[in-house]
């Protein structure tokens, strides 16, 4: 619930056509909705601007589709969940037949409210290899959900480093900008160097034997000498999206 529409809620008890008891009743699940297996956060769109995110992996489908039925019941912004499996998908859309879902990105959503978007100020998700693009497409599918204009620009790694640079307008169009690599994970320090903007660096499991599933390129990034690198944590593409999205409506 947002605060148009409890505003909606006041004045429809206010004109009379909800009773009182139908307006506690809504209200009573503004801090959370207990269901026994999970507590939801109907407030949370109020106080960070997006509805809970879902992160599937580790729920059965049937915990899946309770609780994107409620959320989508209490409100009407747009909603995603992560890290979902095809046959997760199929269980939702049965009972939501809006749902949609990317299988690259692993997510399911569903684009109800369309939030206003500023054309001027956009995000930029670079990746270093095609490997790491599914990371890239659950930061994308986060970012364009939450209301942000987001470009893409994938296989621009330091292994063929003249690729990046000949996409460098776009690093300087861009308000945010977030770098997905995996093996040593250099391409967040040469980015950083490039830019004054803000860079969020995922590191990704991507990369042979000792790269430690993502964790040579991840102390590798916490390493960075270059000045305004954030890093996230391993293949979390949500989380830098939804940096991303924050620092791009800053102002």
């Amino acid at each position: 619930m947002n605060e148009k529409e409890i505003l909606d809620l006041l004045q429809a008890f206010k004109d009379g056509s909800i009773s009182g008891d139908a307006v506690v009743e809504k209200i009573k699940k503004i801090p959370y909705e207990d269901i026994g297996f999970a507590k939801l956060d109907h407030h949370r769109s109020m106080r960070q601007g997006f509805p809970e995110v879902v992160f599937c992996q580790g729920k059965t489908i049937e915990q899946i589709v309770e609780i994107m039925q409620r959320l989508a019941k209490e409100s009407q912004s747009n909603i995603l969940a992560s890290r979902a499996t095809p046959e997760m998908y199929e269980a939702v859309f049965c009972k939501l037949p809006e749902a949609e879902y990317n299988e690259l990105a692993r997510v399911i959503f569903l684009k109800r409210q369309q939030k206003p978007i500023d054309q001027a100020r956009s995000i930029l998700i670079l990746t270093a290899g095609t490997s790491d693009i599914p990371v890239a497409e659950e930061a994308k599918m986060t970012a364009e959900l939450m209301g942000n204009v987001v470009v893409t620009c994938y296989d621009v790694g330091v292994a063929g480093i003249h690729r990046l640079f000949a996409k460098k307008y776009l690093i300087d169009a861009a308000n945010v900008i977030v770098v997905i690599a995996g093996m040593e994970g250099a391409l967040a320090s040469v980015v950083g160097g490039l830019t004054d903007k803000p860079v969020i660096a995922v590191p990704t499991s991507i990369g042979y034997g000792a790269s430690f599933q993502g964790l040579a390129a991840l102390l590798s990034m916490l390493n960075s000498c270059a000045a305004g690198v954030a890093v996230m944590n391993i293949d979390n593409g949500f989380g830098a999206g939804k940096l991303a999205s924050t620092i791009n409506h800053m102002r």
